[in-house]
């Protein structure tokens, strides 16, 4: 860490205190050349993984887009928006835990989907049908199918509460 004053290149640690929420650490430091002293924070810095798009192309993560790609499936049905801001949360969470500088738009669709189909079965078959780019009718079928052989449970809005489906 160079020293603020005067540009010297050896400072010292003189007092570490850790901030009262925990998510930085306060270091008062004294630089050995001008003898001044400065303070510097010291905090996490987490980075979404840039998508990579089927045609490669790469963009930054955009949760906007996510929100979004949920609001269109979910439009007028019974879910609250505090269940989707959670599954929203689910996939970032996910994203973050991967570690990864990038991921495919591929994957984060999968996550999209698996958290659909956990809040509601309509939700799931309208984000599979354009993600999965149906083409006729037995497309549908297939996914209908699908969803009723899954073991997942939607969660009624409101209530809080999971009902079997």
């Amino acid at each position: 860490m160079k020293c603020p004053f005067c540009k010297g290149e050896k400072t010292q640690v003189v007092d570490t205190r850790e901030s009262e929420d925990g998510d930085s650490i306060r270091r008062r430091r004294r630089c050995l050349t001008c003898d001044k002293r400065f303070t510097t924070y010291e905090m996490v810095e987490l980075r979404m993984p840039q998508v990579v798009k089927q045609n490669g192309m790469r963009s930054e993560f955009d949760e906007e887009k996510l929100r979004t790609s949920f609001k269109r499936a979910l439009h007028k049905r019974p879910v609250s928006a505090e269940l989707v801001e959670a599954a929203i949360d689910n996939v970032t969470q996910k994203l973050h835990a991967l570690g990864e500088r990038e991921i495919g738009s591929r994957q984060v669709g999968e996550m999209v989907m698996k958290e659909l189909l956990k809040l509601d079965k309509v939700a799931y078959i309208r984000f599979a049908s354009v993600y999965k780019s149906f083409q006729d009718v037995g497309d549908f079928t297939e996914a209908v199918e699908a969803v009723r052989k899954s073991p997942a449970r939607r969660v009624t809005a409101g209530s809080g509460k999971r009902k079997k489906t």
